[in-house]
């Protein structure tokens, strides 16, 4: 099934885009007078949403209590233009019992190298480092 998106200019730099049924403003202002998120910066929340999706869908699967999930990611852009991402560094979080950090990071090599579409888009146009830091 493809996906739709509709994307509606608004002013200036100022867009809004539908997905879902859902609205989400894209601005290319400067952070201090922008009204919404950067469009490549959405690259980097997509591969967040979609490796957690996979990781907390796992991890039920297994069975695995944990508390305190969260992942970060930062994308280094090239200095030329058009700028794209050449590393992007990928960072979870977890609270889990010792005994569950390999299943931890079954799941986190599951989602990178089977399930998760957008971690495969992404190692198209980057170098990307995954780790797992435990709380």
């Amino acid at each position: 099934m493809p996906h739709k998106i509709s994307l509606t200019h608004l002013e200036e730099d100022k867009f809004d885009f539908l997905q879902n049924h859902k609205t989400i403003r894209i601005d290319g202002a400067e952070e201090n007078v922008s009204t919404g998120v950067r469009p490549k910066a959405l690259i980097l929340s997509s591969l967040a949403g979609c490796t957690g999706i996979d990781v907390v869908d796992l991890l039920r699967k297994m069975r695995v209590e944990f508390s305190d999930f969260k992942i970060d990611v930062e994308g280094e852009l090239t200095e030329e233009h058009p700028k794209t991402y050449h590393t992007v560094h990928l960072t979870y979080f977890i609270k889990v019992k010792e005994e569950d950090k390999s299943k931890m990071e079954k799941a986190v090599n599951l989602s990178q190298e089977k399930y998760c579409g957008v971690s495969s888009m992404v190692k198209k146009f980057a170098e990307l480092n995954v780790k797992v830091e435990y709380l």
